[in-house]
């Protein structure tokens, strides 16, 4: 007989190829995984009655619940439900720092704060979320005030494609960014989520 899963990662839909990999590799058949949509990012609002909806719509049916988000720009507002609820979180501001690793990240935005970062899913679907969600396919002219602010193209890749390096090399010349690329594999997510898996102890999701 198959065991019932009794735990759950709420988990950003940006991440869900990430997690579902681990997941695989590792034989982690006691997690199950919802993940919500990524376009939530472009209004991040959104993301904190999201997250609980998801929440109580599941509280029954598992022992545990853990949240697989940063702030995502939410100024807070996730935190504040996650804490009303009795929910914790994965550490940091964004996906990007738990990949990149807290101190990497620190370095890059020490480095250059105006670096636009993309990650092998922001790559994979960056005609959908930046390009049409932006409406720069109707108004190409809109880059140049969207991404006033920036001057570094940063790609974090879980994955190693030359082909993924060149296309995100093409978009930082598209956009007139210097260019780098990072090989960081799953990062914190990976070290993390074993963590979890093995203490099943939630102050080890928080070391």
């Amino acid at each position: 007989m198959t065991q019932r899963a009794d735990t759950l990662l709420i988990a950003c839909g940006a991440l869900g190829r990430e997690i579902a990999a681990l997941k695989r590799a590792n034989g982690w058949t006691m997690l199950d995984v919802r993940c919500l949509p990524a376009e939530l990012h472009n209004r991040p609002e959104r993301i904190a009655p999201a997250v609980r909806a998801e929440i109580r719509a599941n509280r029954d049916g598992y022992s545990k619940i853990f949240v697989v988000y940063g702030d995502c720009g939410t100024g807070g507002q996730l935190d504040a439900v996650l804490r009303e609820e009795g929910v914790e979180r994965l550490p940091g501001a964004h996906c990007y720092e738990f990949l990149a690793t807290p101190q990497v990240f620190a370095q890059f935005a020490d480095a250059e704060p105006g670096t636009f970062y993309l990650t092998d899913f922001l790559l994979r679907h960056y005609e959908r979320l930046v390009v049409r969600s932006l409406g720069l396919d109707r108004h190409p002219e809109l880059a140049a005030e969207y991404f006033r602010n920036y001057r570094k193209l940063v790609y974090l890749a879980q994955t190693e494609h030359p082909e993924a390096v060149e296309r995100a090399r093409q978009i930082a010349d598209s956009l007139g960014f210097t260019f780098e690329y990072r090989y960081t594999g799953y990062g914190e997510l990976g070290t993390r989520l074993r963590a979890l898996v093995t203490s099943q102890d939630t102050l080890a999701w928080q070391a």
